[in-house]
């Protein structure tokens, strides 16, 4: 078990992103291969990944968990409405958040996600949404413990193939 204060949560820097790509990529690998397609997880290409990332880098609301120097995991996420009409109460989205795979379930998504969580309190958001494959059962534990409640559904596609997300809805006043 990881100690709680030796993770630390900062915002990203330009020589973090590989290491978010390889986190990224591990879990893909690892947590979606029951549902997505073997083929195109094999695919998934780091160099695009990192671009990517890159461009995710000069926006605002993208930190890292760092233990000891080493990133294990990280998050992204908007404090506006992006959203369709559909979704017009929500005003903040938690886009990902991935920690690395061999430290799951040692409080650093919970780290990271309480983090992100007081950024919008402060900001005077009320409503956050985050999107999660249907399948991804692990996760979804995860982020009901966390306070979410199922919201909508939607199909999204990946190699071709259609899959379904789940999103949540979190009260933030109520967190």
């Amino acid at each position: 078990m990881v100690n709680k204060e030796k993770i630390k949560i900062r915002n990203v820097k330009k020589e973090d992103i590989e290491s978010i790509v390889d986190i990224q990529i591990d879990g893909w690998r690892t947590a979606y291969k029951s549902f997505i397609d073997g083929d195109y997880l094999i695919k998934l290409d780091k160099k695009e990944k990192i671009e990517k990332r890159k461009k995710d880098y000069n926006e605002n609301g993208f930190i890292v968990a760092v233990i000891e120097n080493e990133v294990v995991g990280y998050c992204r996420y908007i404090d506006s409405n992006k959203f369709s009409k559909e979704y017009e109460n929500v005003d903040c989205e938690l886009c990902a958040l991935y920690v690395k795979s061999s430290l799951k379930r040692n409080g650093i998504g919970r780290e990271l996600m309480h983090y992100v969580i007081n950024e919008f309190r402060n900001k005077g958001k009320k409503k956050m949404i985050l999107w999660c494959f249907k399948e991804n059962y692990s996760s979804r534990a995860f982020y009901e413990k966390m306070g979410g409640k199922i919201f909508k559904y939607k199909v999204v596609e990946y190699g071709g193939k259609e899959y379904k997300e789940v999103s949540y809805l979190y009260d933030i006043e109520k967190l």
